[in-house]
């Protein structure tokens, strides 16, 4: 698969979609960043998990981010922090939260020593058995507020800090490996 949970994340919403989102930007409570701290700014490749091969690279900068292909072409995508994109730290992990209407969609990073970092979502795109069973098992946890918008279904909910990190904890998160090369 061509890396498309990755720029769909960062670009948000390009078609429709089923996410978990939040009545505010993750983790509550905990300030915002005024710009991408220079540990996890840098190059960033994604690989094609079927084929091995390069796919697209995420440049990451103090002000955002911004995609290009593997062509070098910059259209992929661009986030610039403000107050439709908010970065939070908060126990090792960085809070990547996007407005969307009046709602917050997450993606977590997970940071690794060497540079690399794991992209994390609580991923509910695919509508086979196992995904339907996480929203079951999710909503034993939290309430959880179905949302209808066109063709987009958004399953709200409102942990506290400490219920977000048992999420992530208990691997409700998951996603793709992305690889510092500069």
């Amino acid at each position: 698969m061509r890396l498309f949970i990755l720029i769909f994340a960062w670009a948000l919403l390009l078609a429709s979609c089923k996410e978990v989102s939040y009545k505010e930007a993750q983790p509550g409570g905990v300030p915002s960043l005024k710009e991408v701290p220079p540990n996890l700014r840098g190059i960033y490749q994604a690989y094609d998990q079927a084929t091995g091969d390069f796919s697209d690279t995420l440049i990451i900068e103090s002000w955002g981010y911004h995609m290009k292909d593997k062509k070098d072409k910059d259209w992929l995508g661009r986030g610039t922090l403000s107050d439709t994109l908010v970065l939070k730290f908060y126990e090792n992990y960085y809070f990547v939260n996007f407005k969307f209407n009046n709602q917050w969609v997450l993606r977590l990073i997970k940071q690794h020593p060497n540079g690399s970092f794991e992209f994390l979502s609580i991923d509910l795109q695919n509508n086979d058995p196992k995904k339907k069973d996480l929203l079951k098992k999710l909503s034993k946890k939290l309430k959880v507020t179905e949302f209808k918008k066109k063709d987009d279904t958004f399953y709200q909910i409102n942990p506290t800090p400490a219920q977000l990190m048992t999420l992530i904890k208990e691997g409700y998160f998951t996603g793709s490996k992305l690889n510092k090369i500069k």
